[in-house]
């Protein structure tokens, strides 16, 4: 009997787990193969793929941003293979799962919950007596038709499954993808809104198991390994040991893990801070709402201050980059506090900051009480909240430009100088920035055409001149900065008109070139002729002062009536290697190097 286990992932870059799992459990007994796709990828290509494999089990593994397109999948798969068993699992159809047989007639089988012992018996079953209801964890129809859901099945001992991760058809694409990883399963916390606070405690798998397929993926290439365990930092004797473990076998692998960071303790954070290297660890943190009558409401437990010290003091390391995430729509948080929860969480200035809008999952205690509270929201997946009592669709709506805007100019870190200025010094807070620029972002549909690089900034422009900000010569001066060093070679095309003239330019380089020792030791050691500065370098007047130092702030700024700088941006021959920009007080040829 052939098996073909198989989802539809949002990405290509993306893996599926669940179905890794699955086989690893399963393939001592039953010959299975793995395949997936995209969301993206045409139905007809799947199906002919997946037709072709003349599979007698295919098993999907189901959630919210595939199930729609897997349920056309799975219709057009019925007609042209009607004897092939379909089975579907996962967190979307684990839940409500009557009625996803009642409307899924093509499928034969839902496994519900934990996965793995239930598939096994499954696949058992189906091969052998087709007595399903043995099948604890299982949805089937009878002889006539009719849908029997069986009791479920007690959790598996971890330890007991065998390793996901080291299928050897996998290894060719590991640096290509993202490896999802699992040290623990469940979660301590009871957030109504959130799937993992059905399932009572945690769960860990052998430490010394862990390291060695960790080790394992990192000397077969993986780039990028992304934890997905709800709290990981929750036992941190265990957090410590992988912490300490994965620094010093790394390899230059990145490692992504979701945090709750009001437990974590001072010590870790000291630890890491002297001993983590650079780059390497990522940290992603539901903040979701800071404000405390929301959080009791769905049972939340957040102390915003120690979130606060976590988050502040990562960030002062300099060695990790922090993902915060934020909920609109949760019980009784309208726009305006809202607003004030957007407003605390970036003033942590976090390198990520996602807005996302409240998603009603099946088998969540909100989506039960979703009455209570006046939910609206879509009929099918992802469920997302379209109203509530005390949030309306109009606010939403405008939620959704500011979420747009957000995503293009502070997580793409396109505009880094020109974003702290603005909402720094030109706008009563960062939420108004975002949310004016959205409104006018959809005022001249905007929304309904694609964008290149150098629209960005011409449309920013734009707003801030509609706008009309204190300063606007000091925000184009800095959006100068930001075009220049977002480019690892010397852009061919200016969307401004240049302040410095060809000769003004070309004087300043070749005093540059004659005198390096006077700009700074950084310059001089680059060791570049006037030909190569011409090559490789552009010259821009700023209307601002820079300060000594322009660093992590970003914005740094003195920004003088009658002040001015030139700034000189040498491109370096690498691709990996960021720009180099030098700021010259006007008539000085004493420079700083970022």
């Amino acid at each position: 009997m052939k098996v073909v286990l198989t989802t539809l992932n949002a990405k290509y870059i993306h893996t599926c787990l669940a179905i890794r799992y699955l086989k690893s459990y399963c393939e001592h007994e039953f010959d299975i193969e793995l395949t997936e796709y995209t969301i993206k990828d045409p139905v007809m290509n799947i199906v002919s793929d997946l037709y072709q494999r003349q599979a007698d089990v295919i098993g999907f593994s189901c959630y919210i941003w595939n199930i729609e397109e897997t349920i056309k999948v799975i219709s057009m798969l019925r007609k042209v293979q009607p004897d092939v068993k379909i089975v579907l699992g996962g967190p979307e159809v684990s839940y409500d799962t009557k009625e996803w047989m009642e409307r899924l007639s093509d499928a034969d089988f839902i496994v519900m919950g934990e996965g793995e012992e239930t598939f096994f018996h499954l696949l058992q079953q189906i091969r052998d007596e087709q007595k399903y209801h043995f099948v604890f964890g299982a949805a089937y129809r009878n002889a006539a038709g009719e849908v029997l859901i069986n009791p479920g099945r007690p959790k598996l001992e971890l330890n007991d499954i065998p390793s996901p991760y080291r299928f050897q058809e996998d290894l060719s694409d590991l640096g290509k993808r993202v490896v999802y990883f699992e040290t623990s399963r469940g979660c301590p916390f009871s957030c109504q809104f959130c799937l993992s606070s059905i399932e009572v405690g945690v769960r860990y798998f052998d430490i010394e198991r862990t390291k060695a397929d960790i080790l394992y993926l990192i000397e077969h290439g993986a780039k990028l390994i992304k934890f997905v365990d709800r709290t990981f930092n929750i036992k941190r004797d265990y957090a410590m040991e992988i912490f300490q473990f994965l620094i010093d076998n790394h390899q230059g692998c990145v490692f992504q893990f979701e945090i709750t960071a009001d437990i974590m303790r001072p010590e870790v954070l000291d630890f890491l801070a002297e001993h983590a290297p650079p780059g390497i660890f990522r940290f992603e943190i539901g903040v979701q709402s800071t404000n405390d009558h929301t959080n009791e409401l769905v049972k939340r437990r957040q102390n915003f201050s120690k979130l606060t010290r976590t988050v502040t003091k990562v960030k002062e390391s300099g060695k990790i980059d922090q993902h915060l995430d934020l909920i609109a729509g949760l019980p009784d948080e309208d726009y305006h506090t809202f607003r004030k929860t957007f407003n605390d969480v970036f003033a942590l200035e976090p390198e990520e900051l996602q807005l996302g809008f409240l998603k009603m999952l099946r088998g969540t205690g909100l989506r039960l009480d979703a009455e209570k509270y006046g939910y609206v929201y879509m009929d099918h997946a992802p469920y997302e909240m379209l109203s509530n009592k005390v949030m309306p669709f109009s606010d939403v709506v405008r939620l959704k430009r500011l979420e747009d805007v957000l995503e293009k100019y502070w997580n793409s870190h396109r505009m880094d100088f020109t974003m702290m200025h603005l909402m720094q010094r030109e706008f009563d807070s960062p939420f108004d920035f975002f949310q004016a620029f959205g409104d006018y972002w959809e005022s001249k549909g905007w929304q309904k055409i694609g964008h290149q690089l150098e629209d960005l900034f011409v449309r920013l422009e734009g707003f801030l001149t509609h706008h009309g900000v204190k300063r606007i010569d000091v925000a184009l001066g800095l959006m100068k900065l930001d075009y220049f060093m977002n480019h690892k070679y010397k852009p061919r095309k200016i969307w401004w008109q240049m302040e410095l003239d060809k000769q003004e330019a070309s004087t300043i380089l070749r005093e540059a070139a004659a005198h390096p020792e006077r700009i700074s030791e950084a310059f001089a050691k680059l060791g570049l002729s006037e030909k190569e500065l011409h090559k490789h370098a552009v010259v821009e007047r700023l209307p601002f002062q820079a300060s000594d130092y322009l660093g992590k702030e970003k914005t740094v700024l003195h920004a003088a009536e009658e002040s001015s700088t030139i700034a000189i941006v040498v491109y370096q021959q690498r691709e990996d290697e960021k720009p180099l920009l030098f700021l010259i007080p006007e008539g000085s040829m004493k420079l700083q190097a970022i």
